[in-house]
């Protein structure tokens, strides 16, 4: 797998996050897997050594974050809605950071 089609895929996720804060991740028992932030933060802390990479607000005022680990090469995307509810969207392994620079101005890659 290339690093450009991973970036793609992780790209691809965070837009669904974004753009569907209410769509569960496949596997989720009852359609969620919410919980208050604070719980979800430390349980990818303490479970997984998950720290929080980056963040962007979605429609609704929903809070999307990634969160890894160098250690273990997890992920975890998140997304807390305007409740304090956080909702897991999507994990996986491979997690890295990425070192491109910005593309030129005026190109929309």
């Amino acid at each position: 797998m290339t690093r450009a089609f991973t970036t793609r895929r992780l790209i691809a996720a965070m837009a669904g996050a974004l753009l569907f804060p209410g769509m569960a991740a496949p596997g989720m028992a009852g359609g969620r897997n919410c919980a208050p932030r604070d719980t979800v933060v430390d349980r990818l802390a303490e479970g997984y050594g998950e720290t929080r990479r980056s963040i962007g607000l979605g429609a609704n005022n929903a809070v999307m974050e990634v969160f890894a680990s160098d250690e273990t090469g997890t992920w975890t995307i998140t997304v807390t809605l305007p409740n304090g509810m956080t909702c897991l969207v999507a994990s996986g392994q491979a997690f890295e950071t990425m070192a491109e620079g910005l593309p030129p101005s005026g190109n929309d890659a």
